[in-house]
């Protein structure tokens, strides 16, 4: 009995509520879906409104069975939706029935095809406007990528800058620091120079050492007293406070070099070096190394710090005779310019920053004077360049070489060009190279013209010397060959009759030697010099050759006890007056 009266229940709420809702639902169902119709062509709206409102009628049925609402309350949602979704679908039956693109109506009346149209024409616009808007956002969003792509680079550009100006600033604030730290340390190594002068006059070891001069002091007393163990711990335990001196670690060094060797040396120094800044340990190190290479650790020093003046001093020492022994004038002139150079820091008291103990400093300028005084001008160029002598005979030219300083090996050229040629070696040993001694003399064709000899020689050191440019002038060569050799042999211009009677005196030499001669002026009994020797002229082919139709002598009286002669020479130059007896 229950279950009839639920059923009679539901049945007479159906009805209840379909004639309630249904013909406003039947209606609104029907003006959609013959929207739905002329909206055909643009998508088919009577499907959806199909699917969603049985979707609908679903859920409400769902609903009402599960009774999650009550059956009088949504009962009018449930027959619009059904209603709503029976002519919709109806509608699309007969749309798809038909076959066309238009919808239903479109067929029926020729209005609302013009209509579905019209509409058309608005939705290709729709498009076309939808094309417009969607091209007009893609520039829109390629514009603002590139504003921030400028904007980015903006920031870039600002970001460099700022950078640009720290780093100027940076540089600035090094360099100020830089100067700063230079100036105390300066002021640093005064305060421990005198610290250090006065613990000297004091003497003796400081019990529980702690500032630089301390250390310095007990390094130094304890190496005097022989104990080299806390000499060596003084000393490190002084570099350990990194002072720019120079004198405590050429002091350190030596100690090292006695006890460890140069290697040892080289390795405590190098440790050193790689702790500390200071440059004066950096200097040192470079002294621990072998010859060459230390030359060359030397040379780089300089060129990074030129105006660490001990540098000068110590560059110096690898020049000098003591350490070499013999010295080449590249040595010595070497030696000079860095002793000029140490020296030229004495003004002002440029050296006093570099020094700890100032006996020190004495020492070294005292060493650099009488070193420098030494080797006198050996900087001046023109007073050391080789020389060539050449000496004319009738078959050609002997060059004599005469070079500053000994030398292993010698070679020369006609002009600037060309290969060179050695002159070879000689059978004895130059005592100061203990070598072959280099032949000194070289032969020159006769028919040489005037131009350019080149020399260029080996010192003792191996290293070459020149090519040395020397003018070459036969003409005035000879003549003044020629000069050289009457004024050497003065005596043998004139020479009177041996036997006495013949009353005759010969000139021999002057006339063989005469391409050096400009005039000869004589007198007899007296030094009036009123007479002339004519002599043939100068024959530069065979120059010492006398003519056979000229007579080398001329007749005197008896009376004749004397004759004064007086030569001027091709250059000019004039001769003393000599006397010549009978």
């Amino acid at each position: 009995m229950t279950d009839i009266s639920s059923i009679s229940g539901a049945q007479s709420m159906l009805r209840a509520s379909l004639g309630r809702s249904g013909k406003w639902a039947a209606g609104l169902g029907a003006v959609g879906g013959f929207i739905a119709d002329i909206l055909q062509p643009l998508a088919p709206f009577a499907a959806y409104i199909a699917l969603i409102a049985a979707i609908g009628a679903m859920v409400v049925a769902l609903a009402i069975a599960l009774r999650l609402v009550l059956a009088a309350r949504a009962m009018p949602a449930l027959v619009f939706a059904t209603t709503t979704a029976a002519i919709a679908g109806g509608v699309f039956a007969l749309q798809h029935a038909e076959g066309g693109d238009d919808g239903l109506l479109a067929s029926l009346v020729p209005a609302i095809g013009e209509l579905q149209q019209s509409m058309g024409i608005v939705s290709a616009r729709v498009e076309a406007i939808q094309e417009t808007v969607t091209e007009t956002q893609k520039t829109v969003e390629q514009v603002q990528q590139t504003t921030e792509e400028v904007q980015q680079t903006a920031e870039n550009v600002d970001k460099t800058t700022r950078e640009i100006a720290a780093g100027q600033q940076k540089s600035q604030q090094q360099a100020a620091d830089l100067q700063a730290t230079t100036e105390r340390i300066a002021a640093s190594v005064e305060a421990i120079a005198s610290g250090f002068a006065t613990l000297s006059q004091q003497g003796g070891i400081i019990a529980d050492p702690e500032r630089p001069d301390q250390f310095y002091h007990n390094a130094r007393a304890y190496e005097q007293s022989g104990d080299m163990l806390n000499a060596r711990r003084s000393y490190l335990a002084f570099a350990g406070f990194d002072v720019d001196a120079i004198d405590p670690y050429t002091r350190f060094a030596t100690l090292l070099r006695v006890q460890d060797g140069r290697a040892g040396a080289r390795e405590v120094f190098g440790t050193l070096a790689g702790k500390g800044q200071a440059l004066s340990i950096q200097l040192v190190h470079a002294l621990q190394f072998d010859d060459v290479q230390r030359i060359a650790r030397f040379d780089t020093f300089i060129a990074a710090n030129p105006e660490y003046a001990p540098a000068y001093y110590l560059r110096s020492l690898e020049f000098s005779e003591d350490r070499l022994g013999t010295q080449s004038l590249a040595d010595k002139r070497a030696e000079a310019e860095a002793l000029q150079k140490f020296l030229s820091y004495e003004a002002d008291g440029g050296l006093l920053p570099f020094f700890i103990d100032q006996t020190q400093l004495a020492e070294w300028l005292d060493s650099s004077r009488r070193r420098l005084a030494s080797l006198g001008n050996v900087l001046d160029p023109g007073l050391f360049a080789p020389k060539l002598i050449p000496q004319r005979s009738n078959q050609g030219w002997m060059v004599t070489v005469t070079l500053p300083e000994p030398a292993t090996g010698i070679a020369w050229r006609l002009g600037t060009e060309g290969p060179f040629t050695d002159t070879g070696v000689m059978a004895v040993n130059d005592q100061t190279t203990g070598k072959p001694m280099p032949n000194p003399s070289f032969a020159v064709p006769s028919d040489t013209r005037a131009g350019i000899i080149s020399l260029k020689y080996t010192d003792i050191r191996g290293q070459e010397n020149g090519p040395f440019e020397i003018p070459f002038d036969p003409d005035a060569a000879l003549a003044e060959g020629n000069k050289q050799v009457l004024d050497q042999f003065w005596t043998s211009w004139i020479a009177f009759d041996a036997s006495g009677n013949t009353g005759l005196v010969y000139f021999t030499q002057m006339l063989s030697y005469r391409c050096g001669i400009e005039e000869i002026r004589y007198s007899l009994n007296g030094d009036a010099l009123d007479k002339t020797i004519d002599l043939p002229p100068c024959d530069a082919k065979n120059p010492y050759a006398i003519p056979s139709d000229y007579m080398p002598y001329f007749k005197i009286g008896e009376d004749v006890a004397s004759m004064t002669v007086q030569v001027t020479y091709s250059d000019g130059t004039k001769s003393p007056i000599r006397e010549f007896n009978r």
